[in-house]
């Protein structure tokens, strides 16, 4: 799978889950506040950490592949106008070592 790839399936999936998990933390201090017994909001409040969490790392590792495609990108920018440089010169050099005779000079 390519890097792009992988930047545009784990960007969306990462802010859904987080969104995901920051809902079910809501919903455990709902449950926390209505008086549902202790043991019900904590498993929700221990999961919603879990898919916060998740969602995070997963957002970070989209980050990640992003920030490597504009690395990327810039390394071949800058090979290519390098090239172009380092062409041209030598280009210069094989016309300035190759002197024509001047056609109004006479010797």
């Amino acid at each position: 799978m390519s890097t792009r790839t992988k930047w545009m399936i784990l960007a969306p999936c990462g802010l859904l889950l987080f969104s995901f998990g920051l809902t079910v933390l809501s919903e455990a201090a709902h449950q926390r506040r209505i008086g549902e017994p202790t043991q019900v909001w904590v498993v929700l409040g221990l999961y919603s950490l879990v898919l916060i969490n998740g969602g995070l790392i997963m957002f970070g590792e989209a980050l990640r592949f992003r920030i490597l495609l504009d690395v990327r990108r810039e390394a071949r920018r800058s090979m290519r106008q390098l090239l172009r440089k380092v062409n041209t010169k030598s280009s210069n050099k094989s016309k300035s070592s190759k002197k024509a005779k001047s056609p109004t000079k006479t010797d």
